[in-house]
C-alpha cells in the first residue's frame, strides 16, 4: 500500500532540469503540509521545501529561485521542479510529511556531473 513513493531521479549535467514526483497515500496527503527534503553522502538530512494544503510554498536559501514545489490534489502527488541542477545538489532525495513525519520512503537518487 502506497504511503511515499519517490520517482523522477537521475544522472543530469549540470546546467539541467528534472522533476521530482512523490505520490502519497490519501490520507496523508490531504490533512497535511509536505516537504522534500534530501540527504547528500556523509550529511544530515535538509529540509529543501514545502507547500501546505493551500499551496503556500517555503523554500531554504539552497533552493530559492531553481526549486519549484507543487501538489495535484486530484492525484495525490507532491512535486519538486529543479533547474540548472549543480553538483552539490547530488544527494537522495525524499517526500514526507512537514510535521510529525512519517515512515520514509526509499528516496529517488539525484546525481550531477560537473
Amino acid at each position: 500500500q502506497v504511503q511515499l513513493v519517490e520517482s523522477g531521479g537521475g544522472l543530469v549535467q549540470a546546467g539541467g532540469s528534472l522533476r521530482l514526483s512523490c505520490l502519497v497515500s490519501n490520507d496523508i496527503f490531504s490533512a497535511n503540509t509536505m516537504a522534500w527534503y534530501r540527504q547528500a553522502p556523509g550529511k544530515y538530512r535538509e529540509l529543501v521545501a514545502i507547500i501546505n494544503t493551500a499551496g503556500g510554498t517555503l523554500y531554504s536559501n539552497s533552493a530559492k529561485g531553481r526549486f519549484t514545489i507543487s501538489r495535484d490534489n486530484a492525484k495525490n502527488t507532491v512535486d519538486l521542479q529543479i533547474y540548472n541542477l549543480k553538483p552539490e545538489d547530488t544527494a537522495v532525495y525524499y517526500c514526507n510529511t512537514r510535521w510529525n513525519p512519517i515512515t520514509w520512503g526509499q528516496g529517488t537518487q539525484v546525481t550531477v556531473s560537473s
